[in-house]
């Protein structure tokens, strides 16, 4: 494992945390998991997004802040680490559902919190189409998102992307995996597990079809 630090991201039911723990197992990383269950705005905010997502995305951007800064504080054993979510996950979220006055207060606590964590030597980011999204959501079944609308996925999938465009902190590499299970196609998996073990430039974007 080149890098010390892997964050997987992508949109809601892509695969983030079936992945992150595959590699973590693999590599004997200590494996850092969002805990998304004890928001307690979560099923409220997809009843009434408008009412609640200030009160969802500060509550998220609080725990993962947390979370993170016990982290690095905490155990040395490990070699390496593996994240199922990067912080600026925080900001991408609150871009797609944030008005523009409770964006500018979030953005404010946000560039605080940012500036004593680290940013991933390796940024994963997995892809997939928004039907195929969908029928992962559903498969997996939370009542909760059953009812997540495209053009909601599609906002995300923007705003990922066009930080990805612009960022230079980390090395990305952006996996399409519409067309796969990487979860039960060891073959699939076993590309993914090289790809993410090879050494890559700061600020370097390689995109792979799968």
């Amino acid at each position: 494992m080149k890098s010390k630090f892997i964050a997987i991201e992508g949109n809601i039911g892509v695969g983030k945390t079936s992945l992150a723990k595959k590699i973590a197992k693999d590599y004997n990383s200590e494996l850092i998991l969002e805990s998304f269950s004890n928001n307690p705005f979560l099923p409220k905010f997809y009843k009434d997004p408008e009412k609640h997502a200030f009160s969802l995305e500060l509550f998220f951007m609080s725990e993962r802040y947390h979370q993170l800064k016990k982290t690095w504080s905490g155990d040395l054993f490990f070699s390496n680490k593996i994240s199922d979510y990067f912080f600026m996950k925080s900001k991408i979220f609150a871009k797609t559902t944030l008005k523009d006055d409770e964006l500018f207060l979030f953005e404010k606590l946000f560039e605080i919190m940012l500036s004593s964590l680290p940013y991933p030597d390796l940024l994963v980011y997995i892809h997939s189409d928004i039907k195929r999204l969908q029928e992962n959501i559903h498969l997996r079944g939370r009542k909760f998102e059953l009812n997540i609308d495209d053009s909601y996925l599609e906002a995300l999938q923007n705003n990922y992307f066009d930080y990805l465009k612009k960022q230079k902190k980390s090395s990305v590499l952006i996996l399409d995996v519409t067309k796969v299970d990487f979860v039960n196609d060891n073959k699939v998996y076993k590309k993914i597990k090289n790809l993410i073990s090879e050494k890559y430039q700061l600020g370097e974007v390689k995109k792979v079809i799968l």
